[in-house]
């Protein structure tokens, strides 16, 4: 019975994906990460970056996407992860309220 749950929890329209994206602020970054999104035809929900460190090199992205699944969630923080200057990408899900 706990896969049928996962199952229905991955096709869950109201489920959020949460993206934490950790890299070197470089310039490029943000447009790379932004269109792996874009050329699937997603606009994030929520969009949030901030440089920070003591010398300003450090960008923390958070996004916000919902509906994803969780395959193709994995499957985007697995090519962000693969970007150039991206150290670190943190995943989770929020289920929403059904009805």
């Amino acid at each position: 019975m706990p896969p049928l749950l996962a199952t229905v929890a991955d096709d869950d329209p109201s489920a959020t994906a949460h993206f934490s994206v950790h890299a070197h602020a470089e310039p490029g970054v943000m447009p790379r990460v932004l269109e792996l999104f874009t050329k699937r035809g997603l606009v994030p929900s929520v969009w949030h970056s901030t440089v920070c460190g003591t010398d300003q090199a450090e960008l923390t992205i958070d996004i916000q996407m919902r509906g994803l699944g969780r395959d193709l969630t994995d499957y985007i923080a697995a090519c962000l992860r693969q970007l150039a200057y991206v150290e670190v990408v943190l995943t989770s899900e929020k289920l929403g309220a059904s009805g």
